[in-house]
């Protein structure tokens, strides 16, 4: 059975799981893929089989979190929005749930469950300076792993 189409459009309550946001990220990295693609590169790291990638895809599609166009028999699967709109939109709900909306009790949490090191303080520091010169938060130059691909 063919995925529906999906325009893009990520309704409430569709935060990707652990398992969506694994083949997210083999999205983000290698961009536009087949199921087949996602398999070969998710397979080097869990017990997963093409048919649950599959299945996960179809899922992802009607939560909107990816779109697909044909190519031939090949379904093509890209994600709807880039990797930091997904991490803006689940750090948010995080902390509205989590935390009632309040930015300083999540940190202090994330710093009770992992010390930052010595880097992570520098540029913690630079994003509060920036802040409080009225600047938008900038783009994380230091580490490529969070940058909008």
């Amino acid at each position: 059975m063919a995925p529906r189409e999906s325009r893009g459009d990520q309704p409430e309550g569709s935060s990707p799981t652990e398992r969506e946001l694994q083949i997210l990220r083999v999205l983000w990295e290698r961009g536009e893929s087949s199921v087949r693609e996602i398999y070969e590169v998710l397979r080097e790291e869990l017990p997963i089989v093409q048919n649950t990638v599959q299945a996960f895809l179809r899922t992802m599609t009607e939560k909107g979190l990816v779109t697909f166009r044909k190519d031939g028999r090949r379904f093509l699967y890209q994600p709807a929005e880039s990797a930091e709109r997904t991490r803006k939109h689940l750090v948010r709900r995080l902390m509205d749930r989590a935390f009632d909306g309040s930015v300083d009790a999540l940190v202090e949490k994330a710093f009770e469950a992992r010390r930052p090191g010595a880097d992570e303080i520098a540029r913690l520091r630079e994003l509060l300076d920036e802040f409080d010169r009225g600047g938008s938060t900038p783009t994380n130059k230091r580490n490529p792993r969070r940058s909008d691909r």
